[in-house]
């Protein structure tokens, strides 16, 4: 019976062989520093670039919400420019009879009122009876009333609101607690 050695020899025990001085490339203190300006240099010119761009986008944000601003108004505008025609054409229209001419003005308000449903505008109309609430009422005075307390007696000035938004609020008078 042949015995082996368990630990035959490889190529990992022989010495490694080490690169020759013209294998290494070695590099002066002024290589390197050249090296390293050039990095700087292009870390630079990213850094420059990448700031410009975020300049150039908050510049075409702020533009783009001017003249949001400036034209976000257009829409309503169009919807309201026919109950203007009406209204001009109520007052050029020869005086004829009172009962006509406020046919004229339901119309012209049934527009108007038609412009500010689709300008998400909505008009605060409280009810003579409804629960005081002051998110979309303003109270101007509180009078005695046979109603229950804090609740509309009469409302003085219609109020309005934009998509949820109270534009003015409703004048009412309130009752007082008894």
């Amino acid at each position: 019976m042949t015995t082996e050695n368990p630990n035959p020899s490889t190529e990992s025990d022989q010495p490694a062989q080490t690169p020759s001085e013209s294998e290494i490339a070695v590099q002066t203190p002024e290589q390197i520093i050249e090296e390293l300006n050039q990095k700087l240099l292009e870390a630079q010119d990213h850094f420059l670039r990448a700031k410009a761009e975020g300049e150039n986008i908050r510049r075409r944000a702020v533009e783009d919400i001017a003249k949001a601003h400036k034209f976000a108004i257009e829409n309503f505008a169009e919807h309201l420019v026919p109950v203007t025609d009406s209204l001009y054409a109520a007052l050029s229209a020869e005086a004829v009879d009172a009962k006509a001419f406020k046919e004229g003005l339901e119309i012209t308000l049934k527009q108007l009122l038609s412009a500010f449903e689709k300008g998400k505008m909505s008009e605060i109309n409280p009810a003579v009876g409804d629960k005081f609430d002051p998110h979309h009422h303003q109270a101007i005075a509180s009078v005695p009333s046979e109603q229950e307390a804090n609740t509309v007696v009469s409302v003085l000035q219609r109020g309005y609101s934009i998509a949820d938004r109270v534009l003015r609020p409703a004048l009412v008078t309130v009752s007082a607690p008894k």
